[in-house]
């Protein structure tokens, strides 16, 4: 039972579910903005700590619970105090809701991805005391994204899109659309998971009139534990930057080399479009008013590939990123002068396979389809999710343009963003094999996209 301060706190928030995703809307100081959303978000949290309290140790070995406390022992001391308020409010908010909860819980949940995916495999050997190839780690989330602008687009103005890769136990818990309004700095709509600071799958508008995205680098390799975590300085980034020097500048502030990422950023103001890709020992910027930039989570700057990344199929059709680096250089000269939120959403959902010359869903396409991919052709051991029929892939679609950008509005599509659907039941069906996953893996029917505004 809320107190009367708890809910004319609540009383200023809103929550609707439609099409897979659930909308919702935040705004005050911190801690009310925390606890809005750890109050409205509740169910939806604690299905996904249940979810991730099993498959965390399916695929490391090691609890969640133990993540979360070395996530809060090595991050408490380097997260800002307005964030720390807001956090505190999610903990409080979902206490106030029957889930109890813990400022060190969230913040091991917000450092989860970067403890398990960036310093879990440099440390895992020594503290488990096995030998470095005998350690399991999965392979981290990717994406593909573009940004357009000038003379690429129908308009001449900036387009952004992008869709989220990701292992589907953890893929179907990116349905949170965030219009989180703040005391101070820029008001804010994302995607987001429930109860995390920043967006994570990355994709934001904001009142600067900038979209932000990103895709993973692939094979990368560092990280700082004295550094600021990537969740601290890319939130810090979407609520304080104005411009893209601005974004620049505050995302590598004690940048630690965790969830390295190429950022796409489009500035609504000056027409320009940015690729910055941000390593832990070198970073690279690149900006135009007139072209394309996309993500493919392959790394165009060479000391950053070959120097702080395994070789990433940056050359190879064969693997994910070489492919889809193809295709998306194809797609760009197909619709360059073209380029509309509708054509953004149709790239989004190509299924075009290079390697192979026809079409036909797959790992190896811009929306990415593994749990179908009898993974014939990758003989590479290390490359991403090299498995036959792995339940992954595109787990949705965001798109904005210029006009969408301007009234803080974003398109989103739940589920792959070419729409087909993932029926889980008939997945076990013909690939026995996961039905380890049963009651932790869920179907996503296809879903209409939508315009949040």
């Amino acid at each position: 039972m809320l107190d009367a301060k708890q809910q004319a706190i609540v009383d200023r928030a809103s929550k609707e579910s439609i099409n897979g995703w659930k909308h919702v809307k935040v705004t005050g100081t911190p801690y009310e903005c925390g606890f809005q959303e750890g109050y409205l978000l509740a169910d939806e949290y604690a299905d996904a700590i249940r979810v991730y309290d099993y498959m965390t140790l399916q695929s490391y070995g090691m609890t969640y619970q133990w993540f979360v406390e070395q996530g809060a022992k090595m991050h408490k001391d380097k997260i800002p105090e307005r964030l720390t308020q807001e956090m505190q409010g999610m903990a409080d908010g979902l206490t106030a809701a029957g889930v109890e909860s813990t400022l060190d819980d969230i913040i091991g949940w917000n450092a989860y991805y970067e403890i398990t995916g960036y310093w879990w495999p440099l440390h895992a050997a020594e503290i488990v005391g096995a030998m470095p190839e005998n350690i399991s780690v999965p392979k981290a989330s990717h994406c593909s994204a573009i940004a357009a602008t000038g003379d690429a687009t129908a308009d001449g103005k900036p387009v952004l899109a992008h869709e989220a890769f990701d292992e589907f136990w953890s893929g179907q818990y990116f349905n949170v659309c965030l219009d989180m309004t703040p005391d101070e700095g820029n008001r804010i709509v994302m995607q987001t998971i429930p109860c995390y600071i920043d967006s994570m799958t990355d994709y934001y508008v904001t009142s600067a009139g900038l979209a932000i995205t990103e895709t993973t680098l692939a094979g990368f390799s560092g990280y700082d534990e004295n550094g600021v975590p990537e969740y601290v300085r890319a939130r810090l980034a979407a609520q304080y930057a104005n411009n893209i020097d601005d974004f620049v500048k505050i995302i590598n502030d004690g940048n630690n080399g965790g969830y390295a990422n190429a950022w796409l950023v489009a500035d609504t103001n000056t027409g320009e479009i940015a690729r910055y890709e941000q390593g832990l020992k070198f970073q690279a910027l690149e900006r135009k008013t007139n072209g394309c930039f996309f993500g493919c989570n392959a790394v165009f700057d060479p000391r950053i590939r070959n120097l702080e990344c395994k070789d990433n199929g940056f050359n190879d059709p064969r693997q994910q990123t070489g492919a889809r680096r193809q295709r998306w250089m194809e797609l760009i000269d197909q619709y360059y002068g073209k380029i509309d939120v509708e054509i953004a959403k149709k790239m989004l959902g190509d299924t075009y396979d290079v390697y192979l010359g026809y079409n036909n869903p797959s790992s190896r396409c811009i929306c990415a389809h593994y749990d179908v991919d009898p993974q014939l052709y990758a003989d590479d051991p290390d490359a991403v999710w090299n498995i036959p029929f792995y339940p992954a892939g595109s787990c949705d679609g965001k798109a904005a343009g210029y006009d969408e950008i301007r009234a803080m509005k974003m398109w989103g599509r739940y589920g792959r963003a070419d729409g087909v659907e993932f029926d889980v039941e008939d997945f076990f069906r013909q690939h026995p094999l996961w039905k380890w996953m049963d009651g932790y893996l869920q179907s996503r029917p296809t879903q209409p996209w939508t315009l949040f505004d």
